[in-house]
C-alpha cells in the first residue's frame, strides 16, 4: 500500500450490525476506542446520541480502515473564559457574532492498526474528508465548526493541531476553571476546534 489514497480507495457506509459482523473485528489499537466501537457503538446510535460511519478498503470489502462517530453540538460563547472568548471571536464579524455557533462533533475516530505506521497519512487523509463533506453545498443543516475532545496526551494533541485543529481554551487552566475541574488534578482532554470555512467555497 505505498500510495494509499484514501478517497479513491475506500467507500463509506453507515456502521451497522450488519457490516460489523460481515467485516473483520475493528482495532486501532486504543483499548477504550476498540471497545466502544466493538460494543457500545450501536446502543449510543439507538439513543440518538451520534451516528458512526466506516470506511472500507474497495480491494479487501472485509477491511475496515477507518470509523468515525459523529454527531452535531455547538460553540457556547458563555461557556468560554475571557482570553478564549477573545481569541474566538476576533475573526467573526462583530454584526454576525450570536451565542452560539453550529459545530459537529468527532466523538470517536479510529484508523485501523492495519493502515498505522506505514507511512499512507491515513489519519490526516480522514479528517480531510471529513472536513469537506460537511462544507458540501448539499448538507442538511449548516456547520461552522468541527469538534473534538481529544485525549489530552502528546501524540493526540499533535494530530489535531496538525489537521489545523485550535484549542478552543487559551489554557488548561481555563478549561479546568470552566468544567469544574481542580487546578490540581490532570486534564485528561482538551477541547479542539476546527473553523470549516477555512475550506469553504
Amino acid at each position: 500500500m505505498p500510495n494509499f489514497s484514501f478517497v479513491e480507495n475506500t467507500f463509506m457506509v453507515p456502521y451497522t450490525k450488519t457490516v460489523a459482523d460481515y467485516c473483520n473485528p475493528f482495532s486501532c489499537g486504543d483499548e477504550d476506542l476498540d471497545d466502544f466501537f466493538n460494543n457500545d457503538v450501536f446502543l449510543y446510535e439507538k439513543e440518538l446520541l451520534g451516528k458512526t460511519y466506516c470506511w472500507i478498503d474497495k480491494k479487501n470489502q472485509r477491511e475496515i480502515v477507518a470509523i468515525a462517530t459523529l454527531s452535531y453540538d455547538g460553540i457556547k460563547i458563555f461557556t468560554l473564559d475571557n482570553p478564549s472568548r477573545n481569541a474566538f471571536l476576533r475573526k467573526i464579524p462583530h454584526q454576525k457574532r450570536h451565542r452560539s455557533y453550529p459545530a459537529v462533533l468527532i466523538g470517536r475516530l479510529g484508523v485501523s492498526k492495519h493502515y498505522q505506521g506505514k507511512g499512507l497519512n491515513i489519519g490526516s487523509q480522514l479528517m480531510d474528508a471529513l472536513k469537506y463533506w460537511f462544507v458540501d453545498e448539499n448538507n442538511k443543516a449548516a456547520c461552522r465548526y468541527m469538534l473534538v475532545d481529544a485525549y489530552n496526551t502528546e501524540s493526540t494533541t499533535h494530530y489535531y493541531q496538525k489537521n489545523g485543529f485550535k484549542p478552543l481554551y487559551r489554557s488548561e487552566e481555563g478549561e479546568k476553571e470552566a468544567f469544574g475541574i481542580p487546578s490540581d488534578y490532570p486534564l485528561k482532554s482538551r477541547i479542539y476546534y476546527f473553523d470549516l470555512k477555512l475550506i469553504a467555497h
